[in-house]
């Protein structure tokens, strides 16, 4: 699993950054493909002026998988209550990807009678 940050007038703290990796690698337990070599998996964090304040921060994580990119975005006020909604809509995503790729390798392997 390789993680990448892009930041658009923003900065990470320490603390922001342990909680987005802790909050990825639960996403993990999901899936063993995510701790795949192959898989990339990225944070995109942009801050802008907004009318709203509180849909200042916008936060999307890209993970891609072999044959499936799952994607989801939010627009928040901070960087935690950002990524406890991306992980919100990833954490169904990833569970159905695993659920489809299993059924896949079952119909790939030969019966035996």
């Amino acid at each position: 699993m390789k993680v990448i940050h892009f930041e658009k007038n923003f900065q990470y703290t320490d603390k922001d950054l342990l909680v987005v990796a802790r909050k990825i690698g639960k996403l993990a337990t999901y899936c063993k493909r995510i701790k795949d070599e192959s898989s990339i998996i990225r944070v995109d964090t942009e801050r802008r002026s907004t009318k709203k304040d509180r849909d200042s921060l916008k936060m999307t994580i890209t993970i891609d998988l072999p044959n499936k990119k799952l994607r989801a975005e939010s627009r928040r006020l901070s960087v935690l209550e950002a990524i406890d909604r991306c992980m919100e809509k990833l954490e169904p995503q990833v569970k159905k990807y695993k659920e489809k790729s299993q059924k896949d390798r079952k119909k790939a392997k030969p019966s035996k009678k």
